[in-house]
C-alpha cells in the first residue's frame, strides 16, 4: 500500500481587526452580564428553598447550601475565566493572530510525504475572508 486517506486537523486563525475585537469584547461582556444575573438568581433561589425547607432541620439546610455552593462555584469559575479572556483580548494589538478553533480535512498521504508538513496546516481569516492557507 503506497497511500492512504486520513482526516487531519486544520487550525483556524483570525487576524484581529477592530471589528473582530469589538465583536469578541461584546460577547465576553454579554457572558459576564449573563453570569452575574445567574448568580443573583441562584442566591434568590437558595433563600427561597431554605425558607421552604426550614422545618427539615440543619442537615437539610447544609445540603441546600452545599448544592447551591457548587452551582455558584461553577459560575464564579466561568466569570473568572471570561474576565481573564477579556483582559487578554484588551492587551492584544490589532493585526495579531488568534486561534479560533480547529476543523478537519481529508488528506491523501503517500509513502515519502513529510508528515510534519501535512500536520501543520492553518487557515488565516480576516473579517470572515480567507487570506492565507499555510502549510
Amino acid at each position: 500500500m503506497d497511500s492512504i486517506s486520513l482526516k487531519m486537523p486544520v487550525t483556524i486563525k483570525a487576524k484581529l481587526t477592530e471589528k473582530l475585537k469589538a465583536k469578541l469584547m461584546k460577547e465576553l461582556e454579554d457572558n459576564l452580564s449573563r453570569v452575574e444575573l445567574e448568580l443573583q438568581q441562584l442566591n434568590i433561589q437558595e433563600q427561597r428553598v431554605l425558607k421552604e425547607n426550614e422545618a427539615a432541620g440543619p442537615q437539610a439546610a447544609q445540603a441546600i447550601h452545599a448544592q447551591f455552593g457548587q452551582e455558584r462555584a461553577k459560575r464564579e469559575q466561568f466569570r473568572a475565566e471570561a474576565s481573564k479572556r477579556k483582559e487578554d483580548l484588551e492587551k492584544l494589538a490589532i493585526g495579531a493572530e488568534i486561534v479560533q478553533g480547529t476543523l478537519e480535512r481529508q488528506v491523501d498521504i503517500h509513502v515519502g510525504d513529510d508528515m510534519r508538513e501535512l500536520m501543520n496546516v492553518e487557515v488565516l481569516v480576516e473579517d470572515d475572508k480567507i487570506i492565507a492557507i499555510r502549510g
